[in-house]
């Protein structure tokens, strides 16, 4: 089952003192890229996170996002960061004035509230710490879960356009099969007409002549082309399919699908055919596009 890089995850979790809220987005990218955004408070669990995420995520540029809000009578126990809402404060006033408009002081402080690391709370005990540990990892394991579940739908929806592009590009191969048939025949003739000609030449040379129509029967004959784009066509629905599929190897069999297509397009030596050609080329850049988003 294909899964795609692009994926969306948020969870929250609440108890009687705390809620934690986790975000997940994560992009296409060549390897595992993770930037994480936590609150001060909890920075020692990022090294936690991070392996949560490398175990449920594989491959993309990953943003994870906590947030750590107190519930109740533990609230009481918190302070104001009275220096960082200053400047969230005034950081907030400087870029709204930058892009031209002048929202009210009332709602600058409310989003300077809402900011990281804004609430300063009395040092939790042991058994606090333990169940802020496990509500945490509730929070992104869910998110997690979340973002994977989000992945295999959107792996389900580029598996269909992969199917579309395939079965085009395997009718417009039946297309140049037709069409082949018909251009044969003029090559012969062709060929027929090249031969009388050559013949009557008094430097004729019969060994060289034999070479050279070799090399010009293989020159334009498709016929192993046909065979191998087929066979390539069925591999990568075969591997699409396949419990152990992947972007790379789906990548590599797309770009040995485009390998036969040229082939065929220049070894053809006929409009109709190239015309054909370059409908393929357009559904395999569609293939080729999205290969690069799967897992």
């Amino acid at each position: 089952m294909l899964k795609s890089m692009t994926g969306f995850g948020k969870a929250t979790i609440e108890s009687d003192t705390l809620s934690v809220t986790a975000e997940v987005k994560s992009l296409n990218s060549k390897f595992l890229d993770i930037f994480c955004r936590i609150p001060r408070n909890y920075s020692e669990r990022e090294i936690e996170i991070r392996n949560l995420i490398t175990q449920s995520l594989e491959r993309g540029k990953v943003e994870f996002t906590m947030t750590v809000t107190p519930i109740g009578d533990n609230s009481a126990g918190t302070v104001v960061n009275r220096a960082l809402v200053k400047a969230y404060f005034k950081d907030l006033h400087q870029t709204a004035e930058e892009l031209g408009f002048a929202p009210t002081p009332t709602e600058l402080l409310r989003m300077a509230l809402q900011m990281p690391n804004v609430y300063l709370a009395d040092a939790p005990t042991e058994d606090q710490q333990a169940a802020e540990s496990i509500q945490i990892q509730q929070a992104a394991l869910e998110a997690l879960k979340k973002c994977n579940e989000f992945r295999q739908q959107e792996g389900r929806a580029l598996a269909k356009v992969f199917r579309t592009s395939i079965q085009k590009i395997a009718d417009l191969l039946l297309e140049v099969e037709e069409l082949d048939k018909t251009r044969i025949p003029s090559v012969r003739e062709r060929l027929r007409k090249n031969v009388r000609d050559l013949i009557q030449d008094e430097a004729f040379d019969e060994n060289r002549f034999e070479q050279e129509l070799v090399y010009f029967i293989e020159k334009f004959d498709i016929s192993e082309e046909k065979v191998r784009l087929k066979n390539h066509l069925s591999y990568f629905i075969e591997t699409m399919e396949s419990r152990e599929s992947n972007g790379k190897k789906l990548n590599f069999i797309a770009q040995e699908i485009g390998r036969e297509i040229n082939t065929i397009g220049s070894k053809a030596n006929d409009s109709s055919i190239q015309h054909v050609v370059v409908q393929m080329k357009d559904e395999l850049e569609k293939i080729k596009e999205q290969t690069a988003n799967i897992i």
